[in-house]
């Protein structure tokens, strides 16, 4: 009887109020809490836009880059990777004879790798290695004749494109028709959505010279064109800068 008694008795909780706090939400729950933060929830704002838009100009290339390189392959290590530098070498000379600075004519020095090649059954049986020199600059006459008389390396690649100079020529002209347009576009969605004017959130703005990729040159063609210290055929054409704006906008009644 008495162990009975000093049993302590269960709190049982009412039906309604159990319903009630399962169906309060979190927020008010955290709120009914001391020390607990609770997180206010913050709608985007309305009437906001984001735009794009962009200016492109053609400008005629006047940047050529020439990759000069060749491979070099033997039983010996050493005597591969002589080779190598002496016909680094012998172009490197030729080039400085006639580099100029300012953009005109500049020369620098590319890869230089030597590996050792394998047999089937994988064992060492001599080494292959490649060197490459790089020629850039404005002076397109100027490398066009050193490609046709370097003669220690073959030209690997050649590419066009528009120098630094020039493009910033066009870059100030180019970025105020880009944001010219960005505004019009901005101007006529605020007019289509019922809005008297707008302001400008954030805005990017920048400028690319887009050029292809540096076109492989054949050896082939070099031997046959090049014969007799010619001049390497130079063809430079066009290239493209463009301006591109970006952001969003602030429709206002």
């Amino acid at each position: 009887m008495n162990a009975t008694m000093n049993k302590t008795p269960l709190a049982i909780v009412p039906a309604t109020l159990l319903a009630a706090l399962l169906a309060s939400p979190l927020a008010s729950i955290a709120q009914a809490a001391p020390g607990v933060p609770v997180l206010a929830v913050q709608k985007d704002p309305e009437g906001v836009v984001t735009l794009a838009s962009s200016a492109t100009v053609q400008v005629p290339n006047d940047w050529i880059t020439v990759q000069f390189s060749t491979s070099k392959e033997g039983i010996d290590a050493n005597a591969v990777q002589a080779a190598l530098k002496e016909a680094l070498g012998a172009a490197l000379a030729q080039a400085r004879a006639v580099a100029r600075p300012d953009g005109h004519v500049e020369v620098q020095g590319g890869g230089f790798s030597l590996q050792p090649r394998f047999n089937a059954k994988g064992v060492v049986n001599g080494w292959t290695g490649s060197t490459s020199l790089v020629v850039q600059g404005r002076d397109m006459g100027t490398i066009a004749e050193l490609a046709g008389k370097v003669q220690s390396m073959t030209v690997g690649s050649l590419d066009y494109g528009v120098s630094r100079e020039a493009r910033e020529k066009v870059e100030g002209e180019l970025a105020a028709q880009a944001i010219a347009r960005f505004r019009a576009k901005a101007a006529d969605y605020a007019k289509s959505f019922g809005y008297g004017a707008f302001t400008i959130r954030e805005v990017n703005v920048n400028v690319d010279n887009n050029q292809p990729p540096p076109r492989p040159y054949a050896v082939r063609a070099k031997a046959m064109a090049l014969s007799q210290s010619e001049a390497l055929p130079v063809e430079a054409g066009s290239g493209t800068v463009t301006a591109n704006v970006n952001g969003s906008v602030q429709l206002t009644k």
